[in-house]
């Protein structure tokens, strides 16, 4: 620990040096904009600016996910903050490390126009919150805030008085180890009743979840040991993509192939998944089956359905605890990967058609299309929207930390912010898919920023010219779906217009110039895919 004197902006940006973090997403403001200059003048540091303030902390949880460091951002005080509610929320619910630097108005303004209870605002969106209590104080609440991050895997803001900013303050280096929890072992009856269950299935199936990413050979090792199919939630979608029974996503979102055999299979063993109703299809895919739930984090198991044996243990160790128990016993193999037909599982039915009744492209063809033509080491992001189970379906990721889908909330608006972020925490090209409705809410806010910036982005905008969820509800009630319709701009000529490069694809030779631009980009591309709102799936969830 050494101490230097420093005003405070320039002590929190030292802080943040400290901890190794060069990179900062971020709009600056009255309370935040000293700090942010030392950061990038002083300390070397990389600041993104962004065109609105929530768009910071979703490309901050981007960064995380894919980097798997800590991801930072920051705000100045009040509306600024505000901007940032529906990000910080998807971050709660993604369960993102990531640290907010949220300015404050000044203690000594109560009528400043900009003041609010930001305490109050944010324990609502479930994320953390640490108030700077002193400028003497502030090296040891940054750490704590970074700390707490990283173990409770949630955002934290740290909220920073902007009457602070110009008093003198001794710094010093303070960094709180974060340590690692024991590597749990499972022993004792619970385990005895998991080992027998999976030792007596004739057709189990080896199902992983983002708890599980780090135990992929062990996972890979037990279901060869077993001959069981291996499957992923989405989390964790890309995982076992080299095995050649990957049944690719487990739920509502598996193939046609998956999906039967899974309705054939007697024991689930699953590792790293709170087994959401996604995935256990409400509860049909598990019916009358033995369930084995292992989760390093006994809060996620029984959280979304109750299985019939549970283990509070380490994915890894825990898989090659069983495989060490079932040689002993000298277990035979199951036998039900015998005759499947290797790499059978996980393709989805072909498009139909080319062409939609109206002229234009039909979706699942573009789709297949585009998943050819796409740079196959690449990040994929997807918004929210009625388009997106199909993307999930269809496009591929080399792996789990590649894949970012902003559906935590349940909002639209997010994928763009979150492909740009990624974009710094890798040197991959990043692929993004967007529906109209969340491309006008928050994508043609940032896509200057990714030209600006110069990412290598490539943006594909389902554009149905509608609130897709919502046209199916009209329809379904044989009702006047005409309030769910939009005429939009041309998302192509609007792409273009912010520096980028946009495509509008009405035909298969559109599609055809689409995919040449893709290989030829230079800038920001954008390819809008123009659909009929009657001729795009329906959501598989």
């Amino acid at each position: 620990m050494s101490a230097t004197t420093n005003l405070v902006y320039q002590s929190i940006a030292q802080a943040l040096q400290d901890h190794q973090i060069d990179t900062m997403f971020g709009l600056m403001g009255d309370a935040n904009l000293f700090m942010v200059d030392h950061y990038v003048r002083q300390c070397g540091g990389t600041f993104i600016p962004v065109a609105i303030e929530g768009s910071s902390v979703l490309m901050a949880l981007a960064y995380a996910k894919v980097s798997g460091q800590v991801g930072v951002a920051t705000v100045t005080h009040g509306p600024a903050l505000t901007n940032c509610i529906t990000a910080i929320v998807e971050g709660v619910r993604a369960r993102m490390p990531m640290l907010l630097l949220a300015g404050d108005t000044p203690v000594s303004n109560p009528q400043n126009l900009q003041n609010i209870d930001q305490r109050e605002l944010i324990k609502t969106t479930g994320a953390g919150f640490i108030q700077l209590r002193s400028p003497e104080t502030l090296s040891a609440d940054i750490a704590q805030a970074i700390y707490r991050t990283q173990t409770e895997k949630r955002p934290i803001v740290v909220n920073m008085p902007a009457d602070f900013m110009w008093q003198e303050v001794a710094h010093k280096k303070i960094i709180l180890p974060v340590f690692d929890t024991p590597r749990l072992v499972p022993e004792g009856e619970h385990f005895d009743n998991a080992l027998g269950m999976i030792a007596s299935a004739k057709r189990p199936v080896i199902l992983a979840g983002a708890g599980a990413i780090e135990a992929k050979d062990s996972l890979v090792a037990l279901a060869d040991r077993l001959e069981a199919p291996v499957a992923t939630t989405l989390k964790a979608k890309g995982m076992f993509n080299d095995h050649p029974y990957n049944m690719d996503i487990f739920g509502t979102l598996s193939t046609d192939a998956t999906y039967d055999l899974i309705a054939k299979s007697d024991c689930i063993v699953c590792f790293g998944t709170s087994l959401h109703h996604f995935t256990t299809d409400k509860g049909k895919l598990v019916e009358d089956k033995y369930v084995v739930q292992i989760n390093e984090e006994p809060t996620e198991i029984s959280k979304n359905y109750h299985p019939s044996v549970a283990l509070a243990a380490d994915a890894k160790l825990t898989a090659d605890n069983i495989i060490y128990w079932l040689n002993e016993a000298e277990v035979p193999a199951s036998g039900f990967t015998r005759d499947i037909e290797p790499f059978s599982l996980n393709k989805h039915s072909p498009a139909k058609h080319t062409t939609s009744a109206d002229g234009k492209v039909n979706y699942v063809h573009a789709i297949e299309c585009l998943e050819k033509a796409l740079p196959k080491e690449r990040i994929l992001t997807t918004d929210g929207g009625r388009f997106m189970t199909e993307v999930w379906c269809r496009v591929s990721v080399p792996e789990p930390k590649h894949f970012l889908a902003t559906a935590h909330f349940g909002s639209i608006g997010l994928g763009l912010q979150e492909a740009i972020g990624a974009s710094y925490a890798s040197d991959l090209p990043v692929v993004m898919f967007t529906g109209d409705g969340g491309f006008m809410m928050g994508g043609i806010n940032e896509f200057n920023t990714a030209v600006r910036l110069e990412r290598d982005l490539i943006v594909i905008v389902c554009n149905d010219s509608a609130y897709g969820a919502e046209h199916i509800q009209f329809v379904d009630r044989q009702m006047d779906p005409s309030l769910s319709l939009f005429s939009w701009p041309s998302f192509a000529e609007v792409a273009t217009s912010l520096g980028g490069r946009g495509i509008e694809v009405n035909t298969a030779d559109d599609l055809q110039m689409a995919i040449k631009a893709i290989n030829e980009r230079d800038l920001p591309l954008l390819i809008e895919l123009k659909l009929d709102p009657n001729d795009v799936p329906r959501m598989r969830i």
